[in-house]
C-alpha cells in the first residue's frame, strides 16, 4: 500500500520558529549577538523543515508461515522513502501497538489463534515523518491481514453411507449386477454376457431346456458420494453470556469450531476411503467446492472449511446448494430458527439419507440473569421440539461432541444392515 500524501507540519516546528523568533527579538533588543546566535539553529531547521513538500508512505503486508500451531506470523514491511514512519498496529482485534521505525525497516507479528477459520491477524496503518518529525504525513487507510486457520480434525471410523449407490466403481457393495462383489444371483444368459461367467453347475442342474446356460452375477461395487453442508448464520460460544458479543476471549469453543472441525473430518474419512465429497454453506453468497475426489480435491475442501467464516446481514436467507443423486447428506448447524432444518427435510424428503450433526458446544450457563435464563430454557426447548421432528422424518441427529467413535461406528452400519451384507 503506498501514498502520496500531503505532509503538516508538527507542533516541533511551530516551537521552532517560535523560539528563532524570541531569540532574534530579545538578541535585538538587549544588543546581545550570542542571543542571536541561539536562534540560528532553530531557524535553520524549520526553513529546511518549510521546504519539504510531501511525505510518501510506503508499507505492505507479508504472509509468513509457520510451524507453531495455534500461532499465524506476518511481517510488515515499511518502505524507504521517508525517515520515520510512525506505524498503528492492531493485532488479531484485540491488541493496539503504536511504533516509530526508521524507513525500511521490517516489523514481525505474532497472533494468537483462538478458533479456526478466518482471522484478521493484523491490521496496519501507517503515517511518514520527515525532517525528524518536523512535517507529518497524513495518516494512510489501514490494509489487514486475514489467515484462514485450519480446524483440528478427529479421526473418524468408517463413515455411512447412503442406502443406494449410483457410481460405477469403487470400493463399496453395491445393489446393481456388474463386478467385483459378492454373489448376486443365477440369471439365464443373455447378449453381452461374457462367457466365463457361465457357471457349468448350475447349468446341468438347473437348465430347462437343451442349449440353455446361466451364469453367475455378482453385485457391483460402487463410490460413494457425500455432502457437506455447514449452517453459518450463528456463531455462538460455550459461554452463554458472550452470545450477540464479539467478546472471543471469553466465549471457549463455538459452534462454527465445531463445525469447522466436524466439516474437515467428514471430508478426510469420505476422501480416505476412496469417495467422493462435495461442500457447500447454506448462505446466499456462501462458499461451495463441487463434488469429486483425491487429495488435491480434499485440500481445497479443507482451505473453504478455514475460510468459512460467520455470514452477513443475509444470514437469515439460505440457498439450496445442488445435491448430486444419491449422496449422503451431512449438515451441520445450531438448527435454532429452522431454516437449516427445513432444508434438511426437503432433502430427506426427495429421498436422500441426511445425518443432522448438531455441533452447539457444551453450554456454560454463567453470570446469566434470571430473564436470559429463562429465555435461553425457552430457546433450548424449542431447539429440542426441532431435532426431534427431525429424527420423526427420518433424518438421523448425532451431537459432535459425543462419543465419536461409537457414534460413527452405529451410523456406518446402518446402510450395510439396509443391503444385508456384514461389515
Amino acid at each position: 500500500m503506498s501514498t502520496d500524501a500531503p505532509s503538516r507540519p508538527s507542533p516541533a516546528l511551530l516551537f521552532a520558529v517560535v523560539g528563532a523568533l524570541a531569540a532574534l527579538i530579545a538578541g535585538l533588543v538587549l544588543a546581545r549577538p550570542d542571543v542571536i546566535a541561539i536562534g540560528v539553529p532553530l531557524a535553520l531547521w524549520a526553513a529546511h523543515a518549510l521546504s519539504v513538500s510531501g511525505v510518501d508512505v510506503d508499507i505492505e503486508i507479508e504472509k509468513r508461515s509457520s510451524g507453531d500451531e495455534g500461532w499465524v506470523h506476518d511481517d510488515i514491511l515499511v518502505g524507504d522513502g521517508t525517515e520515520l514512519v510512525d506505524v498503528s498496529i492492531i493485532q488479531a482485534d484485540r491488541r493496539r501497538r503504536r511504533v516509530v521505525v526508521a524507513g525500511g525497516a521490517r516489523l514481525r507479528a505474532a497472533s494468537r489463534a483462538l478458533h479456526s477459520g478466518p482471522l484478521r491477524s493484523v491490521e496496519v496503518a501507517a503515517r511518514g515523518m520527515q525532517v525528524d518529525g518536523a512535517q507529518l504525513g497524513r495518516p494512510s487507510a489501514g490494509i489487514v491481514a486475514v489467515h484462514a486457520v485450519p480446524p483440528a480434525a478427529p479421526r473418524l471410523p468408517r463413515m455411512p453411507l447412503a442406502p443406494r449407490l449410483t457410481g460405477l466403481h469403487g470400493s463399496h457393495e453395491g445393489t446393481r449386477p456388474g463386478q467385483g462383489g459378492d454373489f448376486r444371483d443365477i440369471h439365464p444368459f443373455a447378449p453381452g454376457d461374457e462367457l466365463r461367467r457361465v457357471d457349468w453347475k448350475a447349468t446341468a442342474r438347473a437348465a430347462r431346456r437343451p442349449g440353455e446356460l446361466l451364469i453367475r452375477r455378482t453385485n457391483a461395487l460402487s463410490d460413494a458420494s457425500a455432502v457437506i453442508v455447514m449452517d453459518t448464520a450463528d456463531d455462538l460460544g460455550a459461554m452463554v453470556s458472550t452470545w450477540g458479543t464479539t467478546d472471543l476471549r471469553r466465549s471457549g469453543a463455538t459452534s462454527l469450531d465445531h463445525a469447522r472441525s466436524a466439516a474437515r473430518a467428514i471430508a478426510e474419512a469420505t476422501v480416505a476411503q476412496g469417495d467422493r465429497v462435495a461442500f457447500h454453506t447454506l448462505a446466499l453468497s456462501g462458499r461451495s467446492v463441487r463434488s469429486g475426489g483425491g487429495r488435491r480435491h480434499l485440500a481445497r475442501v479443507v482451505a473453504e472449511i478455514a475460510a468459512s467464516g460467520r455470514a452477513g446481514d443475509d444470514s437469515r436467507f439460505r440457498r439450496t446448494p445442488p445435491v448430486p443423486h444419491g449422496s449422503i447428506i451431512h449438515v451441520l448447524s445450531v438448527f435454532f430458527d429452522g431454516a437449516a432444518a427445513e432444508i434438511a427435510l426437503r432433502w430427506r424428503a426427495g429421498g436422500h439419507r441426511v445425518i443432522a450433526v448438531d455441533v452447539l458446544p457444551e453450554l456454560d450457563r454463567a453470570r446469566l440473569s434470571m430473564e436470559r435464563m429463562l429465555a435461553l430454557q425457552v430457546l433450548l426447548a424449542e431447539r429440542h421440539d426441532m431435532l426431534r421432528g427431525l429424527e420423526e422424518s427420518g433424518v438421523e441427529v448425532v451431537r459432535w461432541d459425543a462419543d465419536r467413535s461409537a457414534v460413527w461406528t452405529a451410523l456406518s452400519r446402518v446402510r450395510a444392515q439396509a443391503v444385508g451384507v456384514i461389515r
